[in-house]
């Protein structure tokens, strides 16, 4: 992301957000594949939608968790790492070459933190590969407590391994049980937790039957008085206290999985409902084919993409103060707003104004 533009000196985000500016911007789309020839067709597909929109869209997220087959879990994670550093190599010859489409984001899931193979997943990929990676994943988070071991086992492993890296690896945790739901603001506040996820299924199998199997979906299939996940009370507290919990800390909130993989339809409507509704603004694929719906229901129009740069435009040459944009008072409060507006269109990649294009990026403005 460019440091200066023609209109000011300053970055927009850090006029803007403050102290949050330093958290950053994820990607809306969190893409999890466990399984070597599908991992490789994500992390291809990776590289096309880096072509077509100028920017990394999704994350690929190498997933060890539900990946590894049971008393494979060494064997698996080795695998992680050689997807790792080929993934790293071919970015690097890229840009030797000055093909210059970016770096992938490329994260990993371990295993929980009392699972037997998650001191073993910390070894051997944090240990030898935690520089390459943009984050990882930590499941089944239930306490403040489970994210502080995950980080000691983490960082120590990354000194015996001597991975360097220019900040500290990120952590995104899952959380998948009322209780873990209960503290999910005391989680957010923890200094290393940049993303929080909601585990629907676990989360919904935790209550011992009690929520019915329709809360798993995206509405209910069987009757119109079957709850679906975006209507059941209990589901959908847990997804507001989650959201809540983010954005009272400058943390990304990440909207669980939709199991209907082959219904489009219903994964664009969940995927809207989850940011317009709920406040999220990142989501779980689990299949390729939720990709671009993700990309599309949380993508802003083009309409508002328009009105967030001339606005921003605006504030940018009044050095920030208050302008009246079509006879509205506009000042750093709703200025905010619409920066958000245009970091999620440059995300989603939406084709942003020349005008704002130099915050982003030196490439030239895709023209799809």
């Amino acid at each position: 992301m460019g440091e200066h533009h023609h209109l000011t000196g300053v970055h927009p985000r850090q006029v803007l957000l403050g102290a949050q500016a330093a958290t950053g911007v994820l990607p809306v789309c969190d893409h999890y594949s466990g399984v070597e020839p599908r991992i490789r067709k994500s992390l291809q597909l990776q590289a096309e939608l880096m072509a077509e929109f100028g920017a990394c869209v999704f994350d690929a997220t190498l997933d060890c968790e539900d990946g590894s087959p049971v008393g494979g879990e060494l064997d698996h994670a080795q695998m992680v790492v050689g997807l790792l550093r080929e993934i790293h190599e071919q970015d690097r010859q890229n840009q030797s070459a000055h093909i210059d489409t970016g770096w992938r984001r490329t994260g990993v899931r371990f295993h929980p933190v009392e699972h037997p193979a998650f001191e073993s997943d910390v070894d051997i990929i944090a240990g030898t590969a935690g520089a390459l990676l943009s984050h990882v994943m930590v499941p089944k988070v239930e306490s403040v407590a489970d994210v502080d071991r995950a980080v000691l086992a983490i960082d120590a492993a990354m000194v015996r391994g001597h991975q360097v890296r220019k900040d500290v690896l990120p952590l995104h945790v899952l959380l998948e049980s009322s209780a873990a739901v209960h503290r999910a603001f005391d989680i957010a506040q923890h200094p290393r937790v940049q993303s929080i996820s909601f585990g629907l299924m676990d989360f919904v199998s935790s209550h011992g039957g009690a929520i019915p199997e329709s809360a798993m979906r995206v509405e209910g299939q069987n009757s119109s008085q079957d709850l679906g996940q975006f209507s059941h009370p209990l589901v959908v507290r847990a997804k507001l206290e989650i959201a809540a919990a983010c954005h009272a800390h400058g943390k990304v909130p990440s909207h669980c999985v939709v199991t209907e993989f082959a219904d489009v339809q219903a994964m664009r409507l969940a995927a809207q409902r989850a940011c317009r509704e709920f406040g999220y603004t990142r989501m779980w694929s689990i299949h390729p084919s939720q990709i671009r719906p993700i990309l599309e229901a949380m993508a802003p129009t083009e309409a508002d993409v328009e009105q967030a740069a001339a606005i921003i435009e605006a504030a940018a040459t009044a050095h920030w103060a208050p302008v009246n944009y079509k006879n509205q008072l506009h000042d750093r409060a709703s200025y905010r707003y619409f920066w958000h507006i245009l970091e999620r269109a440059h995300l989603t990649g939406r084709v942003l104004p020349n005008s704002m294009w130099a915050y982003f990026n030196t490439q030239p403005n895709p023209t799809h």
